[in-house]
């Protein structure tokens, strides 16, 4: 657990990022440029992969992929706020729910773009953040996502690409709750700061080490 006065200088950091004031009551709601509307069609599928602002990035654009919300799950709390989840007072993870045409791409896919978006060696966080809420997980929904979840890992552990054991959790899905609106889709509305944040996490150049030319490769970084 992060000492209070890390935690303290983690919330001062975004603040000065977000270079406006945080709602005291922010509404849980999803901006109207990202409700899709669920049908037949559509699948979902959810991760937590550190930093939700660099999720986000990591499935905005991809082929098949309609939309990719910041949120939160893992944790017992109802409607869970970003300072309740920073605090570590509700056991949440910071999470993305992606929703995506199966008839244009898979759930492995998703799983592809996941493990290079990540450090599946790191247990305490991912990159610079440090604290329960920035592990990685694949949070699976019924049995067929969990054997993929764990066949993608297996096949990782087997290439003997990383040099360390794979510690990434695959976990039942949980209820997600959409994050504050200023979270979603930060890297427009603040792109310099999402830049800044990002190359100040080395999070790019950790990926480049880990994965080499298989990386993943954001839509903005």
């Amino acid at each position: 657990m992060e000492p209070m006065t890390r935690i303290i200088a983690r919330v001062s950091f975004l603040a000065s990022l977000l270079a406006f004031t945080i709602p005291s009551a922010p509404a849980i709601a999803s901006p109207a440029a990202k409700t899709v509307a669920k049908s037949r069609t559509t699948a979902t599928a959810t991760f937590a992969m550190g930093c939700f602002w660099c999720a986000e990035t990591a499935y905005e654009g991809q082929p098949g992929v309609l939309t990719a919300v910041s949120g939160y799950t893992g944790g017992a709390e109802k409607n869970p706020t970003y300072e309740q989840v920073a605090n570590h007072a509700t056991n949440h993870y910071e999470a993305l729910q992606v929703t995506y045409d199966p008839a244009k791409t898979s759930y492995a896919a998703m799983l592809e773009l996941f493990w290079h978006n990540i450090d599946p060696t790191q247990g305490n966080g991912q990159f610079c953040d440090h604290g329960d809420q920035y592990r990685a997980a694949i949070f699976v929904a019924d049995e067929a996502e969990r054997r993929a979840a764990l066949a993608s890992k297996a096949a990782i552990e087997k290439s003997g690409v990383m040099k360390q054991p794979i510690v990434t959790a695959i976990l039942p899905a949980a209820r997600f709750w959409l994050a504050e609106d200023y979270h979603q889709d930060f890297y427009k509305k603040s792109p310099v700061r999402y830049r800044s944040y990002r190359l100040g996490c080395g999070r790019d150049a950790r990926l480049k080490a880990l994965w080499g030319d298989k990386a993943g490769k954001p839509l903005v970084h």
